[in-house]
């Protein structure tokens, strides 16, 4: 049976593993980026560099995924796309939009008769490339028309059609959530092996977690990986940088009174990676030196204090049932 046609426009990490991984399972391919990438084309993939050439290259009802930074520049990207696409033509937002934003453009794309389909796309590049989890929103009519091409280039059960437009976004964006209180987990867990008063195997601790484990996980398997290539050190930048999606989930959260304490606190800790000069902490000390004449920046005494201040633990006196004191 002939495979479907797909344009993919965005040829970078996410959108040329995309692209290539079709290829090479039969699906005719027409790529467009702004950069010439001949070095992507085969048989099956064909590049082009302008919005004119990709909707005259494709079939009808034509079929393209958006793999491009989210925000205006999808906007853009669709009013570029809209005076050569028709109706029945389907396009796909394969990138992290905020759900919010997929539901106003598949409303906006719906009055000219085109599908828009929202699809979170998860497993990073190497997902693209080899098999990728899809979390898809938007109409029956227009799903349907993709979901053999969804599931050859998904892993096993990695596709789900969510719902309608926005779904597949909201879904990915709370995927997303859950993903950086993960990641908070594990690395404070990292902070407290490293502390430990004897050397600890680190990278062996790592794989054993990793087999049986109940943390066992792509993250804990990725953390033995790169300390691996590290040298089995941490000796990286602290800073951490991101793209704000988990920010919008936070938002979220807050205009519905969903309490998400552990993924709020975990873009806390992200945000203190990046203060490398911190107001705050300059300003607790202020206000100590203020109302005790505690010292401004180290101070050896009291670091002797804080370790050897206290004697030993107090242990509480078992209460004995009926031996208790009345009220």
């Amino acid at each position: 049976m002939k495979k479907t046609q797909i344009g993919v426009i965005g040829l970078g990490k996410m959108g040329a593993g995309l692209a290539q991984q079709a290829a090479e399972k039969g699906y005719p391919v027409v790529g467009m980026d702004i950069r010439p990438r001949p070095d992507l084309e085969t048989d099956n993939l064909r590049v082009v560099t302008t919005v004119a050439e990709l909707a005259q290259q494709l079939e009808r009802p034509r079929k393209v995924f958006l793999y491009i930074p989210a925000g205006a520049a999808v906007d853009g990207l669709i009013d570029q796309l809209e005076p050569h696409f028709e109706e029945g033509d389907i396009i796909v937002d394969g990138g992290n939009s905020y759900w919010g934003d997929s539901i106003r453009r598949a409303d906006r794309l719906q009055r000219k008769g085109i599908y828009f389909i929202d699809c979170g796309t998860s497993g990073g590049p190497t997902g693209a490339r080899n098999g990728a989890c899809y979390m898809v929103g938007g109409e029956e009519a227009a799903v349907s028309q993709l979901k053999d091409f969804f599931v050859e280039t998904s892993v096993p059960e990695g596709f789900l059609h969510t719902g309608p437009a926005g779904t597949g976004h909201y879904v990915k964006l709370v995927h997303n959530g859950i993903e950086f209180g993960m990641l908070q987990a594990i690395g404070e867990g990292m902070g407290m092996l490293t502390h430990f008063r004897d050397k600890l195997d680190i990278s062996a601790i790592l794989g054993l977690w990793n087999n049986g484990s109940v943390v066992r996980s792509w993250l804990v398997q990725l953390m033995k990986q790169m300390y691996d290539q590290q040298g089995q050190s941490f000796d990286v930048p602290s800073y951490i940088e991101d793209t704000g999606e988990v920010n919008w989930l936070v938002a979220d959260a807050l205009r519905m009174e969903v309490p998400i304490p552990v993924i709020s606190q975990s873009i806390m800790q992200l945000f203190t990676s990046r203060d490398q000069d911190p107001t705050w902490a300059k300003a607790i000390a202020m206000m100590r030196h203020g109302f005790g004449g505690h010292p401004y920046g180290e101070d050896e005494g009291l670091k002797h204090e804080r370790r050897f201040g206290r004697v030993g633990e107090y242990e509480m006196p078992k209460v004995v049932k009926g031996k208790g004191k009345k009220g």
